[in-house]
């Protein structure tokens, strides 16, 4: 081996022993710049603008800033702390702290940052590029505290209110009107007409509390229903009203007032009536409730009781899809001589008309005069009571049931206590509810 190389790798090594040892140092020390204590940044975050100093932080600015002031001057536009804490918008405040918009906030803040200690912002006419690329115009700018603190490397200004540029504005009103379509409705497939083979239109949207688009009879359940529960119609599914609340509050009131159990049983218990009036209700529609009261009622037999859909059938012959209280029907048989209601036993209209100061319903011996007025009125249900079961013209009234005479009085009110559950008594000889609990 050739010993010659040896004195050669000492020499190198010796040399490197020699190099200065801060020159690792002040490589490392030249990214990060030392700012010193008399700084102007230090004493902005120890200010009394303790808002703009907490955003200054939030926003992750300070590397930028004390690498900012290596080579300029500042000065600060600090908005006071009511400006950003009272009087600034909460909906935009929450939109700067959002953590997706943190380059709006560095925005913002770098708005309210010129790279120019000598400017004098009581000079209205002069604009100046701020750190955000943007220029400020000082006339937007209401100073408070003219040289509120002063330092070597710059100086901080108070002003009176938050300075907001352009492009953090058009951003913020480009994402609330994004969050307001941001939940997009499901729609079905489009349907084709049958007839014309066509596209179908999709029907205009209905405002809360409108009148609903479809007629109540489309709504309604598909037949009378025995069970419990009715079967399902085809609703809207838009419950605008709370028509269960309404329904019970007015079968409550029938039991209140007196003379009406028979027919609160039928609603509830014999039938399931009450709860699909309640989904009519809810799904935005409007009844008038013919009430038989419980001598009337009394007057059935239980053969017509008995019949499947007999009791609904009677029931809705009793009810129309309209709004009405005493004083309206009573107005329009004056002016009209004689008007006809739908029912919602289709399709079967009763007759109205005036008979000694009062509104007599049907004609001849199915008729009913209009006995206890306005029982239950709140604008959705409307309750009326009459002394009679109402029958349609084309139906014969039951021998069992007798004859009224056509050119009776109006009844004398009194208000009697029946005994209640007559009705029930004959549905469960019957069989018609042999399920239900209290038929044991």
């Amino acid at each position: 081996m050739d010993p010659s190389p040896l004195p050669l790798l000492l020499l190198l090594f010796s040399s490197l022993t020699l190099l200065p040892p801060t020159f690792s140092q002040s490589s490392n020390s030249s990214s990060t710049p030392a700012i010193n204590s008399n700084s102007v940044l230090v004493a902005l975050l120890d200010s009394h603008y303790t808002e703009l100093a907490e955003l200054v932080e939030k926003a992750l600015l300070l590397p930028t800033l004390e690498s900012t002031l290596t080579s300029h001057n500042l000065t600060i536009l600090a908005p006071q702390n009511a400006a950003l804490e009272r009087d600034l918008d909460p909906e935009f405040r929450q939109f700067l702290l959002q953590p997706r918009n943190l380059k709006s906030l560095q925005t913002l803040l770098l708005y309210h940052i010129i790279p120019n200690s000598h400017i004098d912002p009581l000079r209205a006419s002069d604009s100046h590029h701020t750190l955000a690329g943007e220029v400020v115009p000082l006339s937007e700018t209401a100073v408070t505290e003219l040289r509120s603190i002063v330092r070597p490397d710059g100086v901080i200004h108070g002003i009176k209110t938050l300075l907001i540029p352009k492009s953090v504005q058009e951003d913020f009103n480009r994402r609330r009107s994004l969050a307001s379509i941001s939940a997009v409705k499901p729609s079905g497939a489009p349907e084709v007409d049958p007839r014309t083979h066509r596209l179908k239109k999709p029907a205009p949207p209905v405002p809360p509390g409108a009148p609903p688009v479809l007629p109540i009879y489309d709504a309604m359940a598909p037949g009378p229903s025995i069970a419990p529960a009715p079967a399902p119609g085809p609703g809207s599914g838009k419950h605008h009203f709370n028509g269960h609340a309404q329904v019970k509050d007015f079968i409550q009131t029938l039991l209140l007032y007196g003379g009406y159990n028979e027919l609160a049983d039928i609603l509830v218990n014999l039938t399931s009536l009450a709860t699909e009036m309640g989904r009519l209700v809810s799904e935005g529609y409007v009844l008038t409730v013919l009430a038989p009261n419980d001598e009337a009622l009394g007057r059935l037999t239980t053969d017509q009781l008995s019949e499947p859909g007999a009791p609904e059938q009677i029931l809705y012959y009793h009810m129309i899809p309209e709004y009405q209280t005493e004083e309206s029907m009573y107005n329009a048989v004056r002016r009209f001589g004689k008007v006809r209601y739908d029912t919602l036993r289709l399709p079967h209209k009763v007759v109205a008309r005036e008979a000694d100061g009062s509104v007599k319903f049907g004609t001849g011996e199915k008729s009913a005069y209009l006995f206890d007025p306005d029982i239950y009125t709140d604008g959705r249900i409307s309750v009326q009571g009459i002394d009679a079961v109402l029958f349609p013209p084309d139906e014969a009234v039951p021998p069992a049931m007798g004859v009224l005479p056509a050119n009776r009085k109006p009844p004398v009110i009194v208000k009697k206590k029946h005994k209640r559950g007559r009705i029930l008594e004959a549905a469960c000889q019957f069989g018609v509810m042999t399920r239900m609990s209290f038929c044991q």
